[in-house]
């Protein structure tokens, strides 16, 4: 069974730190671009940031680039979001999304486009 489990979300005050994982299981990671998008109470959701299969390529949100950095480790199946200077308007909940792909650009993860989906994990920025 194909599945995406994020984990790693909580509180944490504005200032603060938290790194979020992706866990990717009945598929290889490797042919897949991971995605992670947020949404926040009353918004749309959003993308945050691109990693390629490979992990040499990667892309962000204006609002989150010099703050967020997207890894992946392909041996543990398992995508990261490392978010430093945490802001209150960074809480959300946070997805992470995986889309099969040959060559990988700067477009590759769209909300649509995106082939598979976690269930989600919230993040909250308050003092």
């Amino acid at each position: 069974q194909l599945q995406l489990v994020e984990s790693g979300g909580g509180l944490v005050q504005p200032g603060g730190s938290l790194r979020l994982s992706c866990a990717a299981s009945g598929f290889t990671l490797d042919y897949y671009a991971i995605g992670w998008f947020r949404q926040a109470p009353g918004k749309e959701r959003e993308g945050v940031s691109c990693i390629s299969g490979s992990g040499g390529s990667t892309n962000y949100a204006d609002s989150v680039k010099g703050r967020f950095t997207i890894s992946r480790d392909n041996a543990k199946h398992t995508v990261y979001l490392q978010m430093n200077s945490l802001k209150p308007e960074d809480t959300a909940v946070y997805y992470c999304a995986a889309r099969r792909v040959d060559t990988y650009y700067r477009g590759t993860c769209t909300y649509s486009g995106m082939n598979y989906w976690g269930k989600g994990a919230l993040v909250t920025v308050s003092s």
